[in-house]
């Protein structure tokens, strides 16, 4: 039997591991996290030339990024950009979203309410859950009686 030193060893190790990822990995987080935000501040521009102030016009936008990133992770295409993006994907609001919406996913084989339903509920919290449940909804009342 061969006795190793550890000078050698450490020479095994950094032969057998896998080269360090780091400038791509920050790049692709900076781009897709950048992009992530312009497509809000996009949004959130529409929103405002329909009349919206400002503060409505964010709300509306948060909104529609988590259901963006709930669809894209229901369809099973956000996990696509996450590995693209690493950080930057997970960092937003969207990347919430994705983390709820992928969790309960997991559960769709029990059914919508007693797997997806349930399953929301048992990993986001009821209470972050109920609040935006909440906020929707009072957010979708508000604006239909500002109409009129």
């Amino acid at each position: 039997m061969q006795k190793v030193t550890k000078k050698d060893y450490a020479e095994l190790v950094k032969k057998a591991s896998p080269g360090s990822k780091v400038i791509k990995s920050v790049l692709g987080a900076f781009f897709i996290g950048g992009l992530i935000c312009v497509m809000a501040q996009g949004l959130v521009n529409l929103y405002k030339s329909t009349g919206m102030e400002q503060e409505a016009a964010s709300a509306v936008t948060a909104v529609t990024v988590i259901l963006i990133a709930a669809l894209l992770t229901g369809f099973n295409l956000y996990s696509y950009i996450a590995k693209v993006g690493g950080a930057g994907s997970l960092v937003p609001i969207s990347g919430f979203a994705n983390a709820i919406t992928a969790s309960a996913m997991e559960y769709k084989d029990e059914g919508y309410i007693m797997g997806i339903g349930a399953k929301l509920f048992a990993v986001a919290g009821p209470v972050i859950v109920y609040g935006y449940s909440v906020g929707i909804l009072y957010g979708i009342i508000i604006y239909i009686f500002r109409l009129y």
